[in-house]
């Protein structure tokens, strides 16, 4: 048996694995592909593990709108641990305004020592879109 023949005789198993990998990297394009939790995660890890939300947008940002619950540690200082939990085992979601400061702090923060430190993909736009609750300060 050829390579070829195996190809023609399974062309539908190609095509179906091609459509597949096509509707995943759509999904990762539509997300902005950064990665990082789904709003429906993120709120999963909050009620079933306790996680803190840490949102790493500027104050005046913060003030605006934020994820119900969630403390604010500008990206900047997120290098300095002030106001960052203790235990670094405890479950962490980062966010910000579109996932992408979030995902920079995740960096750091695992660098830092964090072992559970996830972003929400999306940010807190994907937050609103989810019409999950925000607060004003």
């Amino acid at each position: 048996m050829t390579s070829s023949s195996y190809i023609v005789d399974n062309w539908y198993w190609m095509v179906a694995a091609g459509a597949s990998g096509a509707l995943l990297l759509w999904q990762q394009i539509k997300e902005g592909g950064n990665g990082g939790l789904s709003p429906a995660l993120a709120v999963q890890l909050i009620n079933k593990e306790k996680a803190q939300v840490i949102d790493v947008c500027e104050p005046t940002e913060f003030a605006t709108a934020h994820v119900a619950g969630a403390k604010n540690i500008p990206l900047g200082e997120i290098g300095n641990g002030k106001g960052l939990p203790g235990n670094k085992k405890l479950p962490l979601v980062v966010v910000c305004a579109s996932g992408v400061r979030s995902a920079k702090a995740v960096t750091q923060l695992k660098a830092m020592g964090y072992e559970n430190v996830q972003s929400l993909g999306g940010g807190l736009k994907a937050w609103r879109e989810a019409n999950l609750p925000i607060e004003k300060a």
